[in-house]
């Protein structure tokens, strides 16, 4: 895509002319980004076991499709949960924080930026950045419980029995609020068998996952302090029921962005890698 559709006019000049990649391998799916002076290229697939094989399969699927040869990327950087996994020996190569790329990226996308929520396949993430360069400021992560995370969001569609990718629009059709009071995914899990064994609706118990989801996210957001312009980035953000769920909770509606956010994080590693190749980054 035309990289003038997807960044702001103002933002727009900062970008090189020279091709760099981002690749944000995350525990659950890796995605990358292939950027040049003008157009963007994105890929996606499942996180192997083996993270590196990863990075070169989506690697070498942007370069067959854009026909590029791997001699022309300048630059490549590795962020996400596999990043210390990363590396090419005839590349220079980076490994940078995923809090920084997706401060890096979502500062891109929708100029003035300040606030991220960024919910993963396995973590969830407030972060707070400088609108004026895409820089973190503070963040707070929660990596020592799933709940309200990608996986545990999986999990509860297991129960459901529903596929994952319908859930996020079921929940739109709740009628009433169920409550899920439990903090621990495992509590938690037995709370939903427990509404689904009473004959709630589906589209009600997911409503109250979400919201119960978007509660704990709050609270990372409150601890950093919350700034009006804001951003959902990360695989979750692609679950309206979730992002909906976030908005009421926190009383704010998220920023548009014309690139789907689960390449925040690959598209801000393909910038920063730009910066790299030019010696603006150290």
């Amino acid at each position: 895509m035309n990289l003038s559709s997807v960044i702001p006019k103002k933002l727009l000049s900062e970008i090189k002319e020279t091709i760099t990649i981002g690749v944000d391998i995350g525990s659950r799916a890796s995605k990358a980004v292939l950027l040049t002076g003008d157009s963007l290229h994105t890929g996606i697939t499942a996180t192997s076991v083996n993270m590196q094989q990863t990075a070169e399969y989506l690697i070498k699927k942007l370069l067959r499709e854009t026909s590029t040869d791997f001699s022309k990327v300048s630059f490549i950087v590795g962020t996400g949960y596999g990043r210390i996994s990363i590396k090419f020996e005839d590349t220079p190569t980076k490994v940078v924080t995923e809090i920084s790329c997706h401060g890096m990226g979502a500062h891109y996308l929708n100029a003035g930026t300040e606030t991220i929520i960024d919910i993963g396949g396995q973590d969830s993430k407030a972060i707070k950045i400088d609108p004026e360069t895409g820089k973190v400021v503070e963040f707070i992560m929660n990596d020592k419980c799933a709940a309200g995370t990608g996986r545990f969001l999986e999990r509860v569609a297991e129960l459901l029995e529903i596929p994952l990718e319908e859930a996020g629009e079921l929940s739109l059709k709740a009628k009433g609020e169920l409550e899920i009071s439990s903090q621990c995914v495992v509590f938690a899990e037995s709370e939903i068998i427990t509404l689904k064994a009473r004959g709630e609706p589906k589209e009600n118990i997911l409503n109250a996952v979400n919201l119960a989801s978007a509660r704990r996210v709050r609270n990372l957001v409150n601890r950093i302090g919350f700034k009006s312009e804001l951003i959902f980035s990360g695989g979750v953000s692609k679950n309206p029921g979730m992002r909906a769920a976030l908005e009421k909770v926190v009383e704010h509606q998220f920023a548009e962005t014309k690139l789907d956010m689960i390449y925040n994080g690959a598209l801000g590693a393909a910038i920063i890698a730009q910066r790299y190749a030019f010696g603006d980054e150290q």
